[in-house]
């Protein structure tokens, strides 16, 4: 065991046990949050800005100790809720602390290394985001019932199975490039809406954060599940700079491709006065491919490998 001596230069075993234990921090990213936590007495901030950069001087300090830091994006809305639910004070800073390692628990933090502020909240409101949106597809999902041909296998679970199947073929079918996704289906109060990013790498497979292909599919497999109308875009920008556009909607429980002339109307009209705009300058609207439905597609579970997958 580490000495504990008073001289000040050398750890005490509690100052090395501290950096094995990680901290999670919440931070209030956007000054309506901020100002929404303002009616509570114990906060003690006033000015958003200077909040932040007590923040930022906060994760620096645990950084330079040695320890793990995640952070977590703080929604007073959320806080609010968990704390009548858990029928705590929301005017405590210990609720506070409850309801931070209640969004560790839950995932969609982001990890600490060192970034700035600026470069950070933007990462981590993304972060949120695309948890939420996959957390609110996956329960579209449970709540999709049995498949329609009485088979004995959640509709959910056949539906992840066909939208996992349609993303491979996807990024198989539409060859070299940077890929950019976009799947979108209708929800309550604005479409459920996941992208994914893909890169090329010379001689292997293109490089496909897991994740963005968890909450993509998620999304996917509700539309096809539920029936709702919705839509996958698919652009690509070629090793030359060129960028091509290619689309499919959801029809039934599997994707129709659109047509060169269906693809240009949607891209180049505009959605609340259905007037014409000009198609962008080096965009090429194509066909889409037709994308192979697989005859079953059974075995695979309604969250992929499992809700736990998510960060």
């Amino acid at each position: 065991m580490a000495h504990t001596g008073n001289d000040g230069k050398r750890p005490t075993a509690r100052h090395l046990l501290r950096r094995e234990v990680p901290s999670t921090v919440a931070v209030l990213a956007d000054e309506r949050d901020f100002a929404a936590m303002r009616r509570y007495e114990t906060f003690a901030f006033d000015d958003h800005t200077a909040y932040l950069r007590q923040m930022e001087a906060l994760l620096r300090t645990l950084a330079a100790r040695g320890v793990h830091i995640t952070v977590a994006l703080f929604d007073p809305v959320g806080y609010e809720e968990y704390c009548a639910h858990a029928r705590l004070d929301p005017d405590a800073p210990a609720s506070r602390t409850r309801y931070t390692a209640h969004l560790a628990a839950a995932g969609g933090t982001v990890p600490y290394e060192g970034q700035p502020i600026d470069r950070l909240l933007p990462h981590l409101i993304e972060t949120a985001e695309r948890q939420a949106t996959w957390e609110y597809a996956s329960g579209l999902l449970s709540r999709s019932g049995q498949c329609r041909e009485h088979c004995g296998e959640a509709r959910a679970d056949e539906a992840f199975a066909r939208a996992s199947h349609a993303l491979r073929l996807l990024l198989e079918t539409v060859g070299h490039g940077e890929h950019h996704l976009v799947c979108s289906i209708p929800a309550d109060d604005a479409p459920l809406i996941a992208v994914l990013h893909t890169r090329p790498r010379p001689g292997a497979e293109p490089d496909v954060d897991s994740t963005q292909a968890l909450v993509f599919s998620t999304v996917l497999a509700a539309g096809l599940a539920t029936g709702r109308r919705g839509g996958v875009v698919l652009r690509t920008t070629t090793p030359d700079g060129h960028d091509r556009v290619r689309g499919w909607v959801l029809h039934g429980d599997w994707l129709r491709p659109l047509s060169e002339a269906e693809i240009f109307a949607a891209y180049c009209t505009d959605a609340d006065t259905g007037e014409p705009v000009p198609p962008e300058h080096g965009v090429e609207y194509l066909a889409a491919p037709d994308l192979v439905r697989p005859p079953e597609a059974h075995g695979t579970g309604a969250h992929g490998t499992g809700a736990d997958d998510m960060p």
